[in-house]
């Protein structure tokens, strides 16, 4: 009789737990609420940028990452490097964002968003992160100012942000309420590049390892616990076959690492796209191994086909950190990736979203407080890219407890001062 291993066993069960709740049909669209495109902010920044067309506080790019506060109907987003796909001056801000999702008389559900509060993103009095392409320093270091946040979570102690950058990539710890830099946690160096350029296609021709242009870490989650952070690269590093000759997208093989946040120990999982032309938009905690994963195309309305949201699990996974590059496709022998199910496909008709005004950029992904019923809320943003015409979207959606039975929501503690970092403006 073939002996069956402890990983194995782990794997096959946690195979099991998905299969079944990707059967589950309890997840409802609860309904839908905006903020228009040419919304301004509270940054109290004048003029335009230099496309000659954004104002300098419009209020754009924020559904490409948001969190929940743990307090209320507060939300924290940050839009990303600003319009014009990095060639402005625009200064990276967080966001605080009331969404109100609530019963009425009529049994239907109302989407309100507001945003309440700006702060601009600094590593000093008066320096402040931008989303510049060419505001980076040589040697590509965390110390750069040229910031393209795309994930964000609240931390343990609900004062401060975590924030995944596409560009170095880097991950850092901000002040919620200064919008200041208080750290930087250190990745492998296999994620980086070694020559940064303002121009995409010069850092493809020059690195030959780390993240593709414009393709870096797009999304963040953090453990229940709070003490592990997830981040997810959009499309595989580049000495993991991710480009052929070309710079033409062929590989399937994304990273997940897992970032201890006392210790710094990482450990890295191998995800798989389903197909070579998607990538990953965002990563979600849904307990201590188990996530949800946005893979999406990139069309928009009628022409788009594929969004869906997958849920994995990093039981049984086998942990990549040794493995200095990957296939193109298909896993290395003797590799397992982590179990990935189905779990939510936004253009299922049953929705009623798919259509001519539905977004490319579905990007955001945050629980938040649990409904009157006490259903899970589940909200999904999308990034406008700073189209005054085009609204950022806030879809809302009831999870039932058969759906994800061993959720556990993130702890956010709320208490004045336990792990608050320094926050002066020196």
């Amino acid at each position: 009789m073939k002996k069956v291993t402890r990983a194995a066993a782990t794997a096959t069960a946690a195979a099991m737990l998905l299969t079944a709740t990707s059967a589950s049909a309890t997840i409802t669209f609860l309904g839908s609420g905006s903020i228009p495109g040419d919304a301004t902010d509270q940054s109290g920044l004048a003029g335009l940028l230099e496309d000659g067309v954004t104002p300098r506080n419009q209020a754009g790019g924020f559904g490409s990452a948001i969190a929940y506060t743990g307090y209320h109907d507060l939300y924290v987003a940050t839009p990303d490097r600003g319009p014009a796909d990095g060639t402005t001056s625009y200064l990276d801000r967080l966001y605080t964002i009331n969404v109100a999702v609530k019963r009425e008389r009529t049994g239907s559900y109302s989407v309100k968003p507001a945003i309440t509060g700006t702060r601009l993103m600094r590593a000093g009095q008066r320096a402040y992160f931008t989303g510049s392409a060419a505001a980076f320093d040589a040697t590509n270091s965390s110390g750069s100012l040229r910031l393209d946040p795309e994930g964000l979570r609240a931390s343990s102690c609900g004062d401060t942000i975590f924030v995944s950058d596409e560009y170095g990539p880097f991950l850092y710890e901000f002040s919620l309420e200064s919008g200041k830099h208080l750290r930087s946690i250190p990745l492998p160096n296999k994620y980086l590049i070694d020559f940064p350029s303002a121009d995409p296609a010069a850092e493809l021709a020059r690195n030959a390892s780390g993240r593709q242009a414009n393709r870096g870490m797009e999304g963040l989650a953090i453990s229940p616990d709070g003490n592990r952070l997830y981040g997810i690269m959009q499309s595989p590093l580049l000495q993991d076959g991710g480009l052929d000759g070309a710079a033409k997208r062929v590989g399937t093989n994304v990273r997940i690492v897992e970032v201890g946040l006392a210790s710094g120990a990482i450990r890295e999982f191998l995800y798989q796209l389903d197909d070579k032309g998607y990538g990953v938009s965002e990563i979600l905690a849904v307990n201590e191994q188990e996530l949800l994963v946005l893979e999406r195309d990139g069309k928009a309305g009628a022409s788009a086909v594929f969004k869906r949201i997958f849920l994995i699990s990093t039981a049984g996974a086998t942990d990549l950190r040794g493995i200095a590059s990957l296939p193109q496709a298909g896993a290395p022998v003797g590799m397992t990736p982590v179990a990935k199910s189905l779990f939510l496909d936004l253009l299922d008709p049953a929705y009623g979203l798919a259509g001519p005004t539905f977004p490319e950029k579905v990007e955001g992904m945050a629980f938040g407080p649990d409904l009157d019923d006490g259903r899970r809320l589940l909200l999904i943003t999308n990034d406008n890219d700073f189209v005054a015409t085009q609204p950022s979207n806030f879809y809302a959606f009831a999870i039932g407890p058969s759906d994800l039975p061993g959720f556990q929501a993130q702890r956010v503690s709320h208490r004045d001062g336990e792990c608050r970092r320094d926050q002066d403006d020196r």
